[in-house]
């Protein structure tokens, strides 16, 4: 149970910071070059990354390289598709999007690259979550395709109402 306690909070930390990820994307202004925004906040996050690498032990960071260099391009061409898609995702289609991504995320990276590519252990338990995660695909295009909707809207609870 720590084991998937850990990796709750690792996840969690994730989610907060692409939470933080969407709503600065979606509070920045649209401009005609739309890499500009991704291009400032990986800045940023570079920076951050080498801030917080120096926290870490000490590394011999050119074999480390040498050793590793195909699997890091392969890894920032991901991040360049991802970033990419955010982007389209969320300027075009919104926020709420966000499930259908987060799903076909969920079931592209745990299917594919987890289960089919390194034979990771899958069982029962994770079988019935894929297949619940392929049900909040359709049960998203149901509510998408529907004309029934809703949108929060605060009260002021503390004024009378009129």
């Amino acid at each position: 149970m720590e084991s998937f306690s850990r990796a709750f909070l690792f996840a969690l930390l994730a989610a907060v910071g692409n939470g933080i990820f969407v709503y600065g994307q979606k509070k920045a202004g649209i401009s005609g070059n739309p890499f500009i925004f991704i291009i400032g906040s990986l800045l940023i996050c570079v920076g951050l990354l080498a801030l917080a690498a120096l926290f870490f032990p000490k590394a011999d960071y050119v074999e480390y390289i040498r050793n590793n260099y195909q699997p890091a391009l392969l890894s920032g061409a991901g991040l360049f598709l991802t970033y990419v898609g955010f982007y389209f995702l969320y300027t075009q289609f919104g926020a709420a999007y966000y499930i259908l991504y987060g799903i076909l995320s969920m079931l592209t990276t745990s299917i594919i690259v987890g289960l089919v590519i390194f034979r990771e252990e899958y069982n029962v338990y994770y079988l019935l979550a894929t297949l619940s995660a392929m049900l909040t695909v359709f049960l998203f295009f149901l509510g998408k395709k529907t004309e029934i909707t809703f949108t929060y809207v605060s009260r002021d609870t503390t004024r009378p109402s009129s």
